[in-house]
């Protein structure tokens, strides 16, 4: 019993998910860890910190695992485990097949300090046909040390010969009370309101709220400006907000045009009926039509698109003074 309390602590790191975290514990106590984990959930939903935990248990030199103390742990926890490896390409699109062909030869040679070797997927949804075909051919027959953490938010995309070989660790929203006791220590400073519309339009998922939040403190001086023109229908303010603009660099504009969206895209949902994560997106509901801010946040995609394809800023802010006027 000892044993179980200690190694439900461990795991204490992710929060909410009582009975996976329990299943988990369970299995590792039995010893009866899968080669196959499907780690599934939205963005936010702690899929990186139960893949960690995970990997660290499996590769903890400790009794109770994961201890989170000793080398092993450290080393996992800090991404520096010779036996823990990422097989990702960040700057591709879809993870590039010759990477699995690359892991799969790889996968034969014995681990380097534990008893595991574990392969992380960070982007399983981003394998492809190819990639998912690659993989399936060292999932039908693992060294019996292979272990393979597929983390996804959306399990769909995956084939059904790959989902059927894996344990599906699946993760649920926090409950409303552990959320907001974190976002309230996390951000003393938040608006109540705000907190609310977080939690709400994060669907109780903690990094999707916290990335809700820290957008909101980070309001850029351009925003203000905006909203006020936009939600007084002020062409004059709106040209003066735009004008000195066409000098920016398009890595600067960029930024301004995306959080503009967010803030549009909040008065709709707040003219939707769901609560405003912030009051510039309440000013804007109350002064402008559902079909107002949809035509709106269609002419600031445009514009961020222009900018993408190498536009001029002065082009691209010169289009918006004509469609947002």
């Amino acid at each position: 019993m000892t044993r179980y309390l200690e190694i439900t602590m461990s795991f204490e790191t992710l929060l909410g998910n009582e009975r996976l975290k329990e299943n988990v514990i369970q299995s590792l106590r039995k010893g009866r860890a899968s080669h196959f984990y499907l780690i599934s959930g939205p963005e936010g939903s702690g899929k990186q910190t139960l893949a960690r935990l995970l990997a660290a248990a499996l590769l903890c030199g400790a009794g109770d695992k994961p201890c989170l103390t000793c080398n092993p742990c450290r080393k996992v926890l800090e991404n520096i485990h010779p036996d823990f490896i990422t097989v990702d390409d960040p700057e591709k699109k879809t993870v590039p097949v010759a990477l699995i062909r690359q892991m799969r030869e790889e996968m034969f040679i014995r681990p380097n300090e534990a008893d595991k070797k574990i392969y992380l997927f960070p982007r399983a949804q981003d394998l492809g046909i190819p990639g998912q075909n690659a993989l399936l051919k060292i999932l039908e027959e693992p060294p019996s040390y292979g272990v393979f953490l597929l983390l996804t938010d959306n399990p769909e995309k995956l084939l059904p010969t790959v989902r059927s070989r894996c344990v599906e660790l699946k993760l649920q929203p926090l409950p409303e009370s552990v959320l907001g006791r974190v976002l309230e220590r996390e951000f003393p400073n938040a608006d109540p309101d705000a907190l609310r519309a977080a939690m709400t339009r994060s669907g109780g998922f903690l990094g999707q709220a916290k990335k809700l939040l820290a957008g909101e403190d980070a309001v850029l001086p351009q925003t203000a400006d905006f909203v006020a023109a936009y939600a007084g229908r002020n062409a004059l303010l709106l040209t003066q907000t735009l004008a000195p603009m066409e000098k920016w660099k398009r890595d600067a504009l960029i930024p301004v045009l995306q959080q503009w969206i967010e803030i549009l895209e909040g008065a709709l949902a707040c003219r939707a009926g769901m609560p405003a994560l912030s009051p510039l997106s309440s000013q804007i509901a109350a002064a402008r039509s559902g079909q107002d801010l949809t035509k709106a946040i269609t002419y600031l995609q445009k514009a961020s698109q222009y900018a993408l394809a190498n536009v001029s800023c002065a082009a691209v802010c010169g289009y918006l003074v004509w469609a947002l006027r």
